[in-house]
């Protein structure tokens, strides 16, 4: 089942990528789902072939998934097998002509997370985890990073579409940890700065507010890459948590403390 799933989710990955990348050139029908977090054409085409792909080959799955597709995504299983996705990772950045977006698909099983894949359709890089068989980015296996002092470190977090609501707080934590580490960066796509501390490009990265296609895919890939997760608080992270921090572990204690209020 798993080794099915891991190619059909690759499959699909690949499929949506291609779309985001043809598409990419071309004007974008924007809408907006907040005051700050839009949704273009591409977002429902690229989910509409993921969903498509893997009914063809699980057609009792259950699907929770960011963009409605004919129905609202499943938030609630029915079936103990679900599929996760984020069609387009990096909204606001793709309607600008920024690239740095991707797509995210998870497969879980019995509510334990069993794969992910990130795939980044400009720069052609697929990461992807099996839960127990190590990280990989484009057939290479990856770990994490080995910095283990602050200052060395390069950090990248991300900012809320409640941004707004949030800033004392928001603004308070990058001031703490800018005060410490050599770098930080905003990418605004969380599945790619996952994947990005997966393969040591980062050596940690935190943000609130993200939802459970944000994150399923990366959980994967980080703990198959020998890296940690937690909450802000320094506990368990799920894919409901409200906010992350995941690092090359080396530097969690460190980071954690500057991130918590």
């Amino acid at each position: 089942m798993l080794e099915q799933a891991a190619r059909t989710g690759r499959q699909a990955a690949l499929a949506a990528g291609a779309v985001l990348r043809q598409n990419y050139y071309k004007p974008h029908q924007i809408t907006l789902k907040g005051a700050i977090d839009p949704v273009t054409e591409s977002d429902f085409q690229s989910q509409e072939m993921i969903i498509a792909l893997i009914r063809q080959q699980f057609p009792d799955h259950d699907f929770l998934a960011e963009e409605e597709v004919g129905q609202p995504p499943a938030v609630v299983q029915t079936q103990p097998f679900r599929w996760i996705i984020d069609p387009l990772d990096g909204t606001v950045n793709f309607a600008h002509g920024y690239p740095a977006f991707c797509v995210s698909i998870a497969f879980e099983a019995t509510g334990s997370l069993e794969y992910g894949v990130i795939y980044d359709p400009l720069r052609d890089e697929l990461f992807e985890a099996r839960s127990g068989e190590g990280a990989w980015m484009n057939g290479r296996p990856i770990q994490v990073s080995k910095t283990d002092r602050l200052d060395r470190a390069l950090v990248a977090t991300g900012f809320p579409y409640d941004i707004r609501e949030r800033l004392p707080a928001t603004l308070g934590r990058m001031k703490r940890i800018l005060g410490r580490v050599q770098g930080l960066r905003r990418g605004g796509s969380a599945a790619l700065d996952m994947a990005y501390v997966a393969c040591g490009r980062f050596d940690g990265f935190y943000e609130e507010n993200l939802k459970p296609w944000d994150t399923a895919a990366g959980l994967v890939i980080i703990a198959e890459a020998r890296g940690k997760v937690t909450n802000f608080e320094g506990g368990g992270y799920d894919i409901y948590s409200p906010n992350i921090l995941a690092s090359n572990g080396l530097l969690h204690e460190e980071i954690l403390k500057c991130v918590r209020q």
